[in-house]
């Protein structure tokens, strides 16, 4: 059974993205109208991936947080831990980048990449999508594009799309690290 972060992620957040590709779809043409329009929903779509995948880490974050402090034995030290979890949480505020995301989830006291990695050595290059996603999503948010990593800057749909499958992998596999890990703490499955 997966978290509600990952429920969520794969109905809520997916159909928000889902919104993006269809309106790709309905862009017909080879004008260049029409491949600027493209190219405009191509950055669009890197960008809110980045984003909602940022909001899905976050949430699973918080869901295990709270999970987390449940097991604790007095309300005052659940408090406090939970403050120690969430407070200045990296994806509060930074890209959802994986050493973002590390320095969150390993508050949790586990070495969450190398968690990640040893359930599926294909992490290791999803991650470094998910690394390769941030740097265009910064490069279109600020619209810096450095030729030497960028090239001419054309974001084409298939390079988002692969992003995303990434993003659904890691997804799962965090989901599974987590459950796994507060199992391992608490004796009992998380969800």
């Amino acid at each position: 059974m997966p978290s509600a972060s990952l429920n969520t992620w794969n109905t809520t957040r997916g159909a928000a993205l889902d919104v993006l590709v269809a309106t790709h779809r309905s862009l017909s043409g080879t004008g260049r109208g029409q491949r600027y329009a493209t190219l405009q929903i191509n950055q669009a779509y890197a960008l809110l991936l980045s984003s909602q995948f940022q909001g899905y880490c976050r949430d699973l974050h918080s869901e295990c947080a709270g999970y987390f402090v449940q097991s604790l034995p007095t309300g005052l030290l659940r408090g406090a831990i939970q403050i120690v979890l969430i407070q200045n949480r990296k994806l509060d505020q930074g890209n959802p980048n994986p050493g973002n995301i590390g320095a969150d989830y390993n508050r949790f006291g586990l070495i969450f990449w190398n968690e990640v990695s040893n359930l599926d050595l294909r992490n290791q290059s999803r991650k470094q999508r998910l690394e390769d996603l941030n740097k265009w999503r910064n490069a279109i948010a600020h619209q810096s594009f450095d030729p030497v990593i960028f090239g001419t800057g054309m974001l084409r749909l298939q390079q988002v799309r692969e992003w995303r499958s990434a993003c659904d992998q890691l997804a799962i596999c965090f989901d599974e690290v987590m459950r796994s890990h507060l199992q391992a703490i608490n004796g009992v499955s998380p969800w």
